[in-house]
């Protein structure tokens, strides 16, 4: 019993031993760690600015339709409101389950209309976003870069700071033929 718990620390120990000796021949090998802005990237395409604009008007089209039907909903409400003491019970009941079905039909039309403009973002970004993977992965390996970070991730930081020389945004816009905007103050190379 004594001799179980020595015989793991001792293993514990030898795998201590070659992780370190691992970790340190890794370290041998230097990386070249660079980033890129991605949505820096994205806002200098053509492409995505064009898929900006179909998806804006795909979107005033989805709610021009959403808008029409809520108002013939509201009408409708107002109507059954206003005359509300003059109806008999049967059509009185009646008039809810129609204004239960429409307002059902609105509410599917608009998580409908959601699907509609998600799917189509999907559809257009994906060649993009191959694109620009593609691209980054080619200036990666033509500059000797072991892993590109993104700057950014859902809007937070991923890199807190970065040497302006190991961002390859601009050299992947080049690369797809884009001229990169000057930098400005909240748009840094």
């Amino acid at each position: 019993m004594y001799f179980e718990p020595v015989m793991n620390m001792k293993n514990l120990l030898v795998i201590f031993v070659f992780g370190i000796l691992a970790f340190s021949a890794n370290a041998q090998n230097a990386s070249k760690v660079g980033y890129a802005d991605v949505e820096y990237i994205f806002s200098q395409m053509p492409e995505f600015k064009q898929i900006d604009a179909d998806l804006n008007t795909l979107q005033n089209q989805l709610k021009k339709n959403l808008e029409t039907k809520s108002a013939e909903f509201q009408r409708k409400v107002t109507e059954y409101q206003q005359n509300y003491d003059k109806m008999l019970d049967a059509v009185r009941q009646n008039t809810e389950r129609e204004l239960k079905q429409l307002q059902d039909n609105l509410q599917k039309l608009q998580e409908d209309a959601q699907a509609e403009i998600q799917k189509k973002q999907n559809a257009l970004m994906e060649p993009v976003y191959t694109k620009v993977g593609k691209t980054i992965e080619e200036v990666a390996k033509e500059n000797g870069y072991t892993f590109i970070l993104n700057q950014q991730l859902g809007g937070l930081d991923v890199i807190l700071y970065g040497d302006p020389a190991n961002n390859i945004s601009d050299l992947v816009l080049k690369k797809m033929g884009v001229t990169p905007a000057p930098a400005t103050a909240t748009n840094p190379k």
